[in-house]
């Protein structure tokens, strides 16, 4: 460990701070109708939306409906994506004239984009086309972003209001997510990636004479290689501020065309937890209890900080096995020491743990190095910041629903233990509430145990694994964990493209 690595963690998380409180009373403003600096332009867009979608803005909806609507449109929405994957062979903006996915494929991109998952069994660059990419993959990544926002949004106006059936309009908040907070945004990141060298463009694939041509496998000689284009910046802005995950490139964010630069690095990883973050602000502002907002934070950047912390340690601290040999694993003037296998030279350990930490936090699910090949316990701090659930920042508005949940339960407990009856911000814990929450905490662990359980007994769950023994039980147990916690990231030794792990 070095003092340079611990200056990037906390300047990182010093900045994470700052946009947390603006970002944060935004939020609260869009949410709850109030006037913002660009109602001017959206206002007009956003009633032109309704009339032509026939929605009543001043219309709120009960839970149920609220729910209703929320499956139906996702259903819809998955529906659509599953469609045009198999007919993009024929449609345009296909310059690689790549055919149709795979329905199988198909329909696990589908399931995976539409639940903010974005788990990738495929190479992005040899499969999709740029249509797909752009109006199936992009436009989920706007879409279950704000279904996230939307629903948690509907939970604290459920947690703040003491006498309504109601809890908003699910088309109103959906929308206004969209519009007001992830397309600006979203707008400003991809331009200042593109800046630092993520590309955006439309052209066809490159093909250029390598200088020193290497030989391959079959023993031939390679003399060209195929350099991949596509617009990647509006993607993977929108990737990482709706906390999706999903890379334009297989190499996700470790491709030198997703994330070339520090800069690009630390712009990513902030916009990965700008939201969840802020939207602990707007709880605070929603509730009218603006400490309990912040008490929420503290919580969060606790947890954040003991993984960091781990993970940065035993990254840094090297391979003992390699140590054994008499190798030399110190950070020095001539190399960056630790455990550097699978990490990008141009971020170092320090952005790589901390890279890896972000993205388990929430449910995002991005990489900038492979977490296949993190040391044990550094590989453990994303596997256990997904077995927690979406409570550490968490995904974009999923994460403030999954806290919530943690913070009803431990108020009824804490209540038990005082003797008084339970009450979380002025509203009494009463049995059923206890029950949902329970159900919350005993649905997952369950789903990733017996799947695990299942792969580890069976020919199609051992066949995918590159890694037996130890590291391949693990290789599983990531796989299922990521997947429950709508992550996405994977220990990336799993052959993921079968059947079974589809």
């Amino acid at each position: 460990m070095t003092l340079d690595g611990w200056l990037q963690i906390a300047i990182f998380f010093a900045f994470l701070l700052l946009v947390t409180k603006p970002l944060g009373a935004y939020m609260a403003r869009v949410y709850q109708g109030e006037r913002t600096w660009l109602d001017p332009v959206l206002r007009p867009l956003e009633r032109l939306i309704y009339r032509v979608t026939g929605v009543d803005e001043r219309r709120e909806m009960r839970w149920t409906e609220y729910a209703w609507s929320v499956l139906l449109f996702s259903a819809v929405s998955m529906l659509v994506l599953y469609l045009l994957q198999r007919v993009q062979g024929i449609l345009p903006f296909n310059p690689q004239g790549f055919g149709a996915v795979a329905p199988d494929l198909a329909f696990n991109t589908a399931a995976s984009f539409t639940t903010n998952t974005n788990w990738q069994a495929y190479s992005g660059e040899s499969t999709m086309s740029y249509l797909t990419q752009m109006a199936g993959l992009a436009y989920h990544n706007f879409a279950s972003a704000a279904v996230g926002m939307a629903v948690a949004v509907a939970f604290v106006r459920g947690i703040a209001r003491r006498e309504s059936h109601t809890i908003g309009n699910f088309w109103v908040d959906f929308t206004r997510s969209v519009l007001w907070i992830l397309l600006p945004i979203s707008f400003v990141l991809a331009l200042a990636l593109v800046s630092q060298g993520v590309i955006q463009n439309l052209r066809a694939y490159e093909v250029a004479a390598l200088i020193d041509p290497p030989v391959g496998e079959s023993g031939e000689r390679m003399i060209t290689q195929t350099i991949p284009q596509g617009p990647a910046a509006s993607q993977i802005a929108i990737k990482m501020l709706g906390t999706n995950g999903g890379g334009f490139f297989n190499a996700n964010s470790a491709h030198l065309f997703e994330n070339p630069t520090p800069l690009s690095n630390f712009l990513e990883m902030l916009a990965i937890l700008a939201i969840p973050a802020g939207l602990t602000y707007t709880l605070g502002r929603m509730t009218g209890s603006q400490r309990h907002g912040w008490a929420v934070f503290a919580a969060m950047s606790l947890l954040f900080f003991v993984g960091v912390m781990v993970a940065y340690w035993a990254e840094a601290r090297g391979n003992p096995i390699i140590a054994s040999l008499g190798v030399d694993q110190r950070a020095s003037e001539a190399q960056p020491g630790g455990n550097m296998e699978g990490k990008e030279v141009r971020f170092g350990i320090a952005s790589s743990t901390l890279f890896a930490t972000v993205t388990t936090d929430v449910s995002c699910g991005g990489v900038n190095s492979m977490h296949d090949s993190f040391t044990p316990l550094g590989g453990l701090v994303p596997l256990v910041n997904m077995q927690l659930g979406e409570v550490i920042f968490g995904g974009a508005g999923a994460g403030l629903s999954g806290v919530l949940v943690m913070v009803i339960l431990s108020v009824f407990i804490a209540g038990l233990m005082v003797g008084r009856t339970p009450e979380y911000l002025g509203k009494k814990i009463e049995s059923y509430d206890v029950k949902m929450a329970m159900l919350y905490v005993i649905i997952f662990p369950l789903v990733i145990l017996a799947l695990t359980a299942v792969s580890a007994r069976t020919s199609f769950g051992l066949n995918s694994l590159a890694n037996n023994g130890p590291h391949g039980l693990s290789e599983m147990l990531y796989a299922f964990t990521s997947g429950t916690a709508n992550n996405g990231s994977a220990f990336a030794g799993l052959n993921a493209n079968t059947l079974w792990y589809i």
